[in-house]
């Protein structure tokens, strides 16, 4: 039987079947909320997982948020002060603002918290390597001197993807930016239950009474964050066809991304909206790791991306219609100002398995053994996980397929030891659109080496492409860029594009309030 097959069967059986039961989610004060996958950590900027990043940004707020437009506009900010030649920023907090904790939130806490995500965001390494000095001006009141000019302080401050720029207080702050914290005390409009955190089961966020409700409507994470529910409970349901039936019984409100074959089912359900979650959709990445044998070379790699085919990726992920998905020789987001295929000519055309077999052998493979680290508790990276394993086997690589929750892999692919040390090859992922949109959100496309994101690409090219893209002074210039970036991105194979998708969402028809965004926004959110 073929695995889409399969799934569509195991999807209506377990709608039919009795599902483990969940208590109703009937109370209208609190919203059950299934994620993409299990809450493992609560640390956006020592981890950049989605999943993480989604839970975190309730629990602490940001300097400055971008709304709808990709436009940042002040938060936890009063508002700012800019020179003409964009060297010094000074910056003012709103008054009233404090921790979950009763204790008031100072310039203290926001250097000591942009200090660490300095370290591991590309935007803040950027800002930290041109800074002259971060200072308090006083409680309130802070500054960046710099001696080079960064005109996007904004944005780098006010951007959703992870690291996050997410204010927390000193004594967190000052938490290695390599470990992960263990006190979750944030400013955000809900405070994070970590005496009922069961990971892989449960995660629960209870109102914080004292925010400081901004009084603009709220707009992705900018304005008002208006918490409508006393309670958020995160039910983990990896297993499709149980959040399925969950859903449809009324055990769970809302359902993050449900999977591609079990829609129209949900779809035939007068009780149950359906809709794509983001317009900006994503992009499909294969990572692999260019410290270790054999992808530390780049024959090894173009010799593989010969060989892949975008389709068969999209297809296992979200099936035949295609309106949910397309081919994407690029590293940027269709449909947007900088998309671009130049360099991606690789990925188009027919597939050549003979000859990424002849270009493997020539390129020094020497039949290493690929380390695949699958999670197999998200559906999107199980099924890349899968055509890749056949992939490799089929251009003569020798495969081992770990499969593994979602967590363990965002532990395992931080390292960068030898594959016999716990290392590792390949993983698989995915980026949201709206990181994709430019260089300045987008962690994945720095090729910065030892300071990239995990599978360390470096190529001299691609960063120098980045560098004209920030300095570009008229959207030409940034076109021109891009492609620079996009050419050497490619000719680097810094990680492989696996196609563009869309994902739907899926949320009872009692539940009002759901926008489409990058990430669930539950601020504005109700239930009759």
């Amino acid at each position: 039987m073929k695995r889409r097959s399969f799934l569509t069967t195991a999807a209506a059986a377990g709608a039919a079947l009795a599902a483990p039961r969940l208590s109703l989610a009937q109370n209208t004060r609190v919203l059950k909320f299934v994620p993409q996958a299990n809450l493992s950590s609560m640390d956006a900027v020592a981890g950049t997982q989605y999943v993480v990043r989604n839970a975190a940004m309730m629990v602490w707020d940001t300097l400055y948020g971008v709304d709808s437009t990709v436009t940042p506009k002040p938060q936890m900010c009063e508002g700012h002060e800019v020179n003409a030649d964009f060297t010094q920023w000074t910056f003012k907090l709103r008054d009233g603002l404090k921790w979950h904790d009763g204790e008031k939130v100072t310039t203290r806490d926001v250097i000591a918290s942009l200090q660490r995500w300095m370290v591991r965001d590309t935007m803040g390494q950027r800002i930290k390597a041109s800074m002259d000095a971060l200072e308090a001006v006083d409680d309130r009141t802070f500054r960046f001197r710099l001696n080079k000019p960064f005109p996007k302080m904004l944005f780098a401050l006010g951007k959703t993807n992870a690291p996050v720029a997410l204010m927390m207080p000193e004594r967190i702050a000052k938490t290695d930016p390599f470990q992960l914290i263990k006190e979750y005390v944030g400013s955000g409009p809900m405070k994070f239950k970590a005496d009922e955190w069961v990971p892989g089961a449960r995660a629960v966020f209870e109102r914080f009474d004292g925010y400081a409700l901004r009084q603009e409507p709220a707009s992705w994470n900018a304005g008002g964050k208006k918490m409508n529910f006393d309670r958020i409970e995160w039910i983990i349901l990896p297993d499709s066809a149980t959040a399925s039936a969950a859903l449809q019984n009324g055990e769970v409100d809302w359902w993050e991304n449900p999977i591609a074959d079990v829609v129209p089912l949900l779809k035939k359900n007068r009780n149950i909206s359906v809709d794509i979650g983001d317009p900006l959709g994503n992009i499909g990445s294969f990572r692999m790791n260019h410290l270790n044998p054999p992808f530390d070379k780049v024959a090894v790699r173009r010799a593989v991306m010969m060989a892949l085919s975008q389709a068969d990726y999209m297809q296992a992920v979200m099936g035949d219609d295609p309106s949910l998905w397309k081919p994407c020789p690029s590293f940027f987001t269709p449909g947007t100002a900088l998309y671009t295929e130049v360099g991606g000519e690789l990925l188009k055309g027919p597939r050549d398995i003979e000859g990424a077999k002849r270009a493997l052998h020539e390129g020094g493979y020497n039949g290493e053994r690929i380390e695949l680290l699958v999670p197999v508790d998200v559906p999107i990276t199980k099924a890349e996980g899968e055509v890749t394993a056949d992939l490799l086997k089929k251009i003569g690589m020798d495969v081992n397929y770990v499969a593994a929750d979602w967590g363990t892999v965002g532990t395992r692919r931080a390292k960068k030891d030898p594959v016999d040390k716990g290392g590792w090859n390949i993983f698989h992922t995915w980026h949201a659109g709206a990181d994709c949109i430019n260089p300045a959100p987008y962690t994945a496309l720095d090729a910065g080496g030892d300071s990239a994101w995990f599978g360390w690409p470096k190529s001299d090219a691609v960063q120098a492409g980045i560098a004209q893209w920030y300095s570009a002074a008229d959207p030409a210039a940034e076109k021109a860029a891009a492609e620079a970036i996009n050419r050497a991105s490619f000719e680097n194979v810094s990680y492989i594009p696996t196609g563009f998708f869309l994902m739907h969402t899926a949320w009872r028809k009692n539940v009002s309030g759901i926008v489409k965004a990058p990430f669930p926004v539950f601020w504005g959110v109700e239930k009759a």
